[in-house]
């Protein structure tokens, strides 16, 4: 199967709004498929459907140690959060960047599972950092809003200057990256 290309900071289709998902057909699978194929070739453990351009409210993850346990979450909204932390993360549309940021260890949400049930769950450590960091993607947020304005730029510079290059981190080269 093919991969997605993704998006890189500070492409500006990356602050786009996702929509809500109202069809839940075989289109519906097989985009998350894609992106699921996507996500495991370039190392990532997380990734919003906004990152590869489109439009719509769909995450795929996996934190397992076997990357062989896909979640597929719809729509997601976290209702409930507790239990600040501060974990270093890094995104598969800012490639070889990593930061600290603040999050919640403990949630609560509902989602939408890929056949159209509705859910509520709870997660927590890394599932529910992940969880918050692709929900960030679908509101048209990264991680490096979280930093402060000169590391921002900095890094916007940075992944500018690699692209034209032609040396962005490789897929291959990054660590696992949300």
């Amino acid at each position: 199967m093919d991969t997605l290309k993704i998006l890189h900071f500070p492409d500006p289709r990356l602050r786009q709004i996702a929509d809500d998902i109202t069809i839940f057909d075989q289109e519906l699978k097989d985009l998350a498929n894609k992106m699921l194929v996507t996500m495991y070739e370039s190392k990532g453990i997380g990734l919003a459907a906004i990152q590869v351009n489109i439009k719509k409210r769909l995450i795929v993850i996996d934190v397992s140690e076997g990357r062989n346990e896909p979640i597929f979450l719809v729509n997601p909204v976290i209702y409930d959060k507790s239990n600040k932390v501060q974990s270093e993360e890094g995104c598969l549309s800012v490639p070889g960047f990593y930061d600290k940021v603040e999050r919640f260890n403990n949630i609560k949400y509902k989602v939408t599972d890929i056949t159209g049930k509705v859910h509520d769950r709870e997660a927590e450590g890394l599932l529910a950092i992940c969880i918050q960091h692709e929900i960030d993607h679908l509101d048209g947020k990264l991680f490096v809003d979280y930093l402060s304005e000169l590391k921002r730029d900095r890094i916007a510079k940075k992944i500018q200057k690699l692209s034209a290059q032609g040396k962005l981190p490789s897929r291959k080269s990054v660590p696992y990256s949300i």
